[in-house]
């Protein structure tokens, strides 16, 4: 807009000059002009060629050399900020693309996310279910025969299991268990309970 004014303002200027120099200058001969007025249609790169021209001749004509390459810079800067707008405008679009493009893609990752937590969570569920039966198992044979099963299972579920039965069975069992097995399963058994 500021820039806009500015060229209003130089324009009127150089037009001031321009007709006060033509002014002492002697008239030329015009060919005749017709009886109503010309209307002439122009794009508006025709409109800017055509005002940059007329300016020079003017300009030229008022033999002030300095102000028509004055006038040809500001031209060429508006062009120049025109098509800086563009190329800002045309970034903005794909910036906007590409936070669509991210957003989609976080909303994908934390679907992926819920399921495999969803999955991890029923996992764990079947395992305490797993588990629950075990201990319902452990729990109804005698002290020797539990002591022989939880032996040879997995560390982790044989301490899992023994968390889950009476304390005074879980003395029993580890004391009918071999005394190496024994130790390492009270050891683990005591970290999981902190």
């Amino acid at each position: 807009m500021k820039l806009k004014l500015f060229y209003m303002i130089a324009f009127l200027i150089l037009m001031a000059i321009v007709s006060s120099t033509m002014a002492a200058v002697k008239p030329e001969k015009k060919p005749a002009i017709p009886a109503g007025p010309v209307k002439r249609l122009y794009t508006e790169e025709e409109f800017h060629v055509a005002v940059l021209e007329e300016a020079t001749k003017m300009m030229k004509k008022a033999g002030s050399g300095h102000l028509v390459d004055f006038s040809r810079e500001l031209l060429e800067k508006e062009e120049s900020i025109k098509v800086k707008e563009l190329a800002v405008k045309k970034e903005a679009e794909e910036l906007e693309m590409n936070k669509g493009d991210f957003k989609k893609k976080l909303i994908e990752f934390q679907d992926s996310q819920k399921k495999f937590l969803g999955c991890v969570d029923e996992k764990n569920a079947q395992a305490d279910k797993r588990i629950s039966q075990m201990v319902d198992v452990i729990s109804g044979m005698k002290p020797q025969n539990a002591a022989d099963v939880l032996t040879v299972q997995d560390p982790d579920l044989s301490v899992r299991i023994l968390r889950e039965l009476d304390s005074a069975k879980a003395s029993k069992i580890f004391n009918l268990m071999d005394k190496e097995v024994s130790a390492r399963l009270q050891k683990q058994f005591l970290q999981m309970k902190k």
